[in-house]
């Protein structure tokens, strides 16, 4: 009884450590998707798939796990922002800049990056087959990439 007691309180502790410290704040997404602002803001897991965030402002945001795929980053300012994990798998994310920004584990599969600013952007482990990386720049940029 103690030995299961204590495998049951393992696995509980383990899974709920496994669990993301937070998930979006539903009004932080009607805000980016209003006014295409949103600095700093808790994004976490949002299923933002195919959303138009042309220009959008997101300096320092929280996009860890977030669903970005086939929507629209293009001159997007991501400066400091998390994408860990994030699924931006056919996004556009032309002429971005992306400063500072973590793409760790990030899906960048068949994302057009053309002529996007990356400086110091962390990919590690990051996934880009099929990415249009033409006159991306990559200053300082981790390029331990991924892939199959």
């Amino acid at each position: 009884m103690k030995r299961e007691l204590l495998a049951a309180t393992a696995l509980l502790t383990t899974l709920w450590m496994a669990m993301p410290a937070q998930a979006e704040d539903p009004d932080h997404v009607k805000q980016l998707l209003s006014t295409k602002v949103c600095s700093g803001c808790n994004l976490t897991g949002a299923d933002l798939r195919g959303a138009n965030l042309t220009g959008a402002h997101l300096l320092g945001a929280d996009l860890r796990g977030a669903n970005l795929q086939g929507a629209l980053l293009n001159r997007a300012n991501l400066e400091g922002s998390d994408l860990t994990g994030a699924n931006l798998q056919g996004a556009n994310l032309a002429g971005a800049f992306a400063s500072d920004a973590v793409f760790d584990q990030a899906n960048l599969n068949l994302a057009n990056l053309a002529s996007a600013q990356l400086h110091h952007a962390n990919m590690q482990g990051a996934t880009i087959n099929g990415a249009n990386l033409a006159g991306t720049q990559l200053f300082g940029t981790n390029l331990n990439i991924g892939g199959e």
